[in-house]
């Protein structure tokens, strides 16, 4: 979907990112682009990935056309500060994963809300998320209590 791109910027302490809009938030740090009618596209926020450290390596434990749900575990993600299963954030069938990712894992960190994307899944986003004016809302929560600031 060829769509004109615009952004919320957002800086709290030494934080700061550009959260496109547009988009669909996770409180999993996840965000969600219908790229066409019904296809899900789901990346890491660059807050998700700061957290995490460089990318290693990635590999996914479901197959194309594997029925999958929100929350499930559809593989793992290796990163220098941390390992972690990778969670399914759209519920439907399994599409692909990004087949470039693991050759150029820095996209992961460089370029998390494009080239730097996880998997595709055809069928509906999870839905608690939300869109960009409320993820910046949460991460305000998420770092206040990082910081120890009392709401």
């Amino acid at each position: 979907m060829n769509r004109t791109a615009s952004f919320i910027n957002y800086k709290k302490s030494r934080f700061s990112t550009r959260l496109p809009t547009g988009r669909l938030y996770t409180r999993a740090h996840f965000w969600i682009d219908e790229v066409e009618p019904g296809l899900q596209r789901v990346g890491f926020t660059k807050f998700a990935t700061r957290m995490l450290g460089d990318l290693v390596e990635t590999g996914m434990e479901v197959q194309v056309d594997d029925p999958v749900e929100v929350g499930g575990v559809i593989g793992w993600i290796e990163c220098l500060k941390a390992a972690s299963d990778l969670f399914c954030m759209a519920e439907g069938s399994f599409v692909r994963e990004n087949p470039d990712l693991n050759d150029n894992p820095e996209w992961l960190t460089k370029d998390p809300y494009a080239r730097g994307w996880l998997y595709e899944v055809r069928g509906t986003p999870e839905p608690d998320a939300v869109d960009a004016e409320g993820y910046a809302a949460f991460l305000d929560d998420v770092i206040s209590k990082m910081l120890g600031e009392t709401a």
